[in-house]
């Protein structure tokens, strides 16, 4: 499953790239205006910090929420007391585009994380280009000198690299690289299968200058909790927040005892 999103992914990418070559989008993602600070955004508090994520759908889950305007979504997110902003720009499978990120990046002053099956240096100025803050790479997704190149290439972009990770070896990756937001996902890409304790079971092997961040199987506040009390400095809901309501559920999320 992972193989095919990324390639399809890819694939997509190359298409755009050919209406758009790489040097003419180079010159729009350098002309944009600088990144947020996502690293001081998203810093450990006293409290749980949320990324609320803007996603239609999901291959495990389906259809979720029609989202006609992801801009209005992701305002009521900020609201909310969101810290960042997740917003999925890929289409087969999860519906979103980067037209979405760039709406919401003109309607909240959070910082937004590009968050897709990305592969290429073309889809990482493609992100600083739609006004991306953050870009998702995937360890289980990408060989370690992958990984490196395009973690250093969103670095020198001015954006901060979020490496997700599903397993120790992944985490030591990520350490190995100097990752400095590193993502346990609950849900395993390759299988689609959840394990909510996963991310207890690593956050110790996660480096101690590194932002650690849960992802996944969220949809209540005991939920968060379970994190936090497991070690997240930072909890990215999606669901839970696209199929109720959003403000009141980021308040119930952000209000859990830690």
């Amino acid at each position: 499953m992972l193989a095919d999103l990324t390639s399809g992914a890819v694939e997509d990418a190359r298409a755009r790239e050919a209406e758009l070559p790489l040097v003419d989008l180079e010159r729009k993602a350098l002309a944009a205006a600088p990144a947020i600070d996502a690293l001081a955004a998203l810093a450990p508090t006293d409290t749980v910090r949320i990324i609320a994520e803007v996603k239609r759908a999901s291959p495990s889950r389906g259809d979720l929420a029609d989202i006609p305007d992801p801009a209005l979504q992701a305002s009521l997110y900020e609201q909310g007391g969101a810290s960042a902003i997740s917003v999925l720009t890929e289409g087969r499978r999860f519906k979103g585009s980067l037209a979405d990120l760039e709406a919401v990046r003109g309607a909240v002053s959070l910082p937004v994380l590009r968050k897709d099956f990305i592969a290429t240096a073309y889809q990482v100025f493609e992100a600083r280009a739609a006004g991306a803050d953050l870009v998702l790479l995937i360890a289980a997704a990408l060989d370690q000198p992958t990984l490196a190149t395009l973690h250093e290439l969103v670095r020198e972009l001015g954006m901060t690299p979020l490496v997700e990770t599903h397993n120790l070896d992944e985490v030591r990756r990520a350490s190995e690289i100097g990752a400095r937001l590193v993502g346990v996902n609950a849900r395993d890409l390759t299988t689609f299968e959840l394990d909510r304790d996963l991310f207890g079971r690593l956050a110790e092997h996660i480096p101690v200058d590194a932002i650690k961040i849960a992802e996944s199987a969220v949809l209540r506040p005991e939920d968060v909790a379970h994190y936090r009390n497991g070690g997240a400095d930072v909890v990215l809901v999606g669901e839970a927040l696209v199929t109720g309501d959003p403000v009141a559920t980021l308040r119930d999320f952000l209000a859990v005892p830690t």
